[in-house]
């Protein structure tokens, strides 16, 4: 394999969507680090949230803070399948990306206080550099270079629209009971942007390199998971020493977030990416609530390893944590996240490949064997087992498409 060579003053022309072995590069690998920093905020501060028994304004502050980590990461990681050619350039407008989402990392509390200076921050120093990066593709590629000066064009406005709603919100001009229907309305002006710049030729991006970095920014955020679930495991040792409920908790956490990577990449995506390029904005799109569901899970685990905690110390627990967080709170969050997950995970699948409606009806089977353990819950059933309970409905899901891929009892992939 060739390697570029490092350049100041060479313009990107474009890559070969054909490629043959395309991979992640080490400086994707080291940009996507960067978020996780910012992710691991969010989700921890959705847990604080639930916790003090204000999930649904918490709740808002995680999503607005988790579109803009997902729509940077995305906007870059598209740009790249396409133009990446380690010049320097490239390398440095790269840094400045990484830069803009560390300062917007510090901002993400903000962002749930209705705060959004530092959030507004780093975003745009995100979407500037993104937008060099477009007008320099616009040069080096004539064939897309409609295409490439749309980006530019749309990124630039949209972000100065970001920017007059923190100022004039920031100074009063508007009433704050705006602040979620504008926030809506620049969110979909930001979606909106490269169905616009779409309109014309096609970027050179690769299917199977979309695939694969799609799949790593779903292993980052799982790894929200696996910190929940060591929290919970490593809270109730602290606190306790071994027990019957500790070893549940372990078992039924690390088989949770197993669950839910197998799921995922049960779903081969390169392939009809690849052939089927016209699919590529429902297929990216959607993917926003599966990464936000994941998300969701790690701090939903933190909950259940706080109430546990709690439950299992009279003498720490006090009664209003107690009561805003209750078990049947806990697995109830958790168990409505793991749903988003796997809804999420099915419309992305069928949306790519295609396939029956049998898929459909085992998914809201599945559902429905999650919704068991809040129920069991509900009815007694202590914590820890209704930890492993929740895995029940993932572990048929997975059964089910592994007989169906082992056997080729459905139609091919690519459809």
């Amino acid at each position: 394999m060739n390697v570029p060579s490092i350049s100041l003053t060479r313009r990107p022309r474009g890559r070969d969507i054909h490629e043959e072995n395309r991979v992640s590069t080490p400086l994707e690998l080291l940009f996507d680090l960067t978020f996780v920093v910012a992710i691991a905020s969010a989700a921890s501060l959705l847990h604080h949230g639930a916790m003090e028994g204000h999930l649904a304004q918490t709740s808002i502050g995680f999503v607005m803070a988790f579109f803009a980590i997902w729509w940077a990461w995305m906007n870059y990681m598209w740009f790249a399948s396409a133009y990446d050619d380690d010049s320097a350039v490239f390398r440095i407008l790269t840094m400045l990306q990484m830069f803009g989402v560390l300062i917007f990392a510090t901002g993400v509390p903000g962002i749930f206080k209705g705060d959004f200076r530092a959030g507004v921050t780093g975003y745009a120093v995100m979407r500037v550099a993104l937008a060099i990066q477009w007008y320099l593709a616009a040069q080096g590629d004539p064939r897309c270079r409609t295409t490439c000066m749309r980006y530019f064009y749309g990124i630039i406005f949209v972000q100065a629209l970001w920017i007059a709603r923190w100022w004039f919100f920031d100074k009063g001009y508007v009433p704050s009971g705006w602040g979620i229907p504008v926030f809506i309305a620049l969110a979909a002006a930001d979606l909106s942007v490269p169905v616009f710049a779409a309109r014309g030729e096609q970027t050179p991006w690769h299917g199977h390199h979309i695939a694969e970095r799609y799949s790593l920014l779903l292993i980052i955020t799982l790894g929200e998971c696996v910190l929940g679930a060591t929290n919970s495991v490593a809270s109730m040792w602290q606190a306790h020493g071994w027990s019957l409920d500790l070893a549940l908790v372990g078992l039924g956490s690390t088989l949770l977030v197993f669950c839910l990577w197998w799921m995922y990449f049960l779903m081969s995506s390169g392939d009809s990416l690849h052939h089927h390029r016209e699919r590529a904005f429902g297929w990216g799109y959607s993917h926003f609530f599966v990464f936000v569901s994941a998300a969701a899970i790690g701090g939903s685990l933190e909950v259940v390893a706080d109430v546990l905690r709690h439950a299992k110390d009279n003498a720490v627990a006090t009664e209003a944590v107690v009561s805003k967080a209750s078990p049947l709170f806990a697995i109830s969050m958790l168990a409505g996240a793991v749903i988003l997950f796997q809804l999420s995970l099915w419309f992305v699948f069928i949306y790519v490949t295609r396939l029956g409606i049998n898929h459909l009806l085992i998914t809201l089977l599945c559902a429905a064997l999650v919704l068991l353990a809040p129920i069991a819950v509900y009815f007694g059933l202590d914590l820890p087992w209704a930890m492993l309970l929740l895995c029940v409905g993932p572990i048929v899901a997975i059964v089910f498409h592994e007989h169906e891929r082992r056997h080729c009892l459905n139609t091919p992939a690519v459809a």
